[in-house]
């Protein structure tokens, strides 16, 4: 343990104590000489201006009680497993959307780089090792991300054109945007759409000419768009309208029994080893995609509306790979 890391435990340890700290206990927790710990305790107290008081009768040292609360380290002090999981998430931003805040970050992952190099002696570490896969994630036009960005701090109403997948027809939408969600690789904007009078989610990759206006966004109550935009199955907005009961060979429960589907899902192991899970959902699309790619291994049990769609779209795959008979 290097100095910096010393200093950080017997500050943590003397701003938690509620009563004197014992040196010996000081020495076992720094893992040091008895000359070091006293070393390290007039750097903390003289250099860093620690607010520490000695209790000679029983061999302890604590914060004083007047100024244990107002008293924090300057600058940036975390510990290099701290530091690396910073890194880490850092790392994490930069790879799944390459460019979006890449910049923003780029003074920030600097300054923890430098910290754990400090903490290293000066051995680089090797963050190439951590690795960010994304599957299915869209282009992004970074102007679009901090135009939108930018509305949504600053509480401003903004316009756009948007072309919606299911619809592939263009409109032109005056919003005040809510909040921002990152969900499977890919980001999107609650808003309340003011030409509709409700609450709407927009994919970001399908806004073209954004702009940010004068007037003030229209905020609705945090209550209102988790009812309303994640009390359903998925990114998909509305009121549950049903709980789908799904089963799970149990070659594939060993997967879903730990994957989390939803805020309010349900799952337990039925007599025979399978899994059922029961899911609440408002649009079926996405979920009967997620169940489709357990194959075999999945079947939708109810309600008897979804499980029908469910063989239709299994019909309709079928029919893509008839082969056609010789003439």
């Amino acid at each position: 343990m290097d100095r910096y890391e010393r200093t950080l435990l017997l500050h943590r340890m003397l701003k938690s104590a509620r009563y004197p700290v014992a040196l010996k206990h000081v020495q076992e927790e720094l893992q040091c000489s008895r000359a070091t710990m006293y070393r390290d305790i007039a750097f903390l107290r003289d250099a860093l201006g620690a607010p520490i008081e000695s209790d000679p009768e029983n061999g302890a040292i604590h914060y004083s009680r007047n100024e244990a609360d107002r008293f924090e380290l300057p600058g940036l002090w975390l510990s290099s497993e701290e530091l690396a999981a910073l890194l880490a998430l850092n790392e994490l931003l930069g790879r799944s959307d390459p460019g979006v805040l890449a910049g923003a970050l780029a003074p920030f992952r600097e300054r923890i780089e430098s910290l754990l190099s400090d903490h290293s002696s000066g051995r680089a570490l090797p963050v190439e090792r951590i690795r960010v896969i994304s599957s299915g994630a869209r282009k992004l036009d970074q102007v679009v991300f901090r135009t939108v960005s930018s509305a949504l701090l600053n509480r401003k109403r903004m316009t756009f054109e948007y072309r919606a997948r299911t619809t592939n027809t263009p409109s032109t939408r005056e919003v005040s945007p809510q909040r921002l969600a990152h969900y499977r690789d890919n980001w999107y904007l609650d808003a309340w759409d003011h030409g509709r009078e409700a609450l709407r989610s927009f994919a970001l990759d399908r806004m073209r000419s954004v702009e940010v206006g004068d007037e003030a966004s229209l905020d609705r109550d945090l209550a209102e768009l988790d009812a309303h935009l994640a009390s359903s199955y998925g990114i998909f907005s509305g009121t549950p309208k049903a709980t789908a009961v799904l089963h799970f060979s149990e070659h594939a429960a060993r997967w879903v029994a730990d994957e989390h589907w939803h805020s309010r899902q349900e799952g337990h192991w039925l007599p025979d080893g399978r899994y059922e899970l029961k899911v609440p959902y408002s649009n079926s699309r996405e979920l009967l995609m997620d169940v489709l790619k357990y194959g075999p291994d999945a079947e939708v049990v109810s309600p008897v509306s979804l499980r029908e769609e469910m063989r239709i779209l299994l019909q309709l795959a079928i029919g893509s790979y008839q082969v056609e008979s010789k003439k």
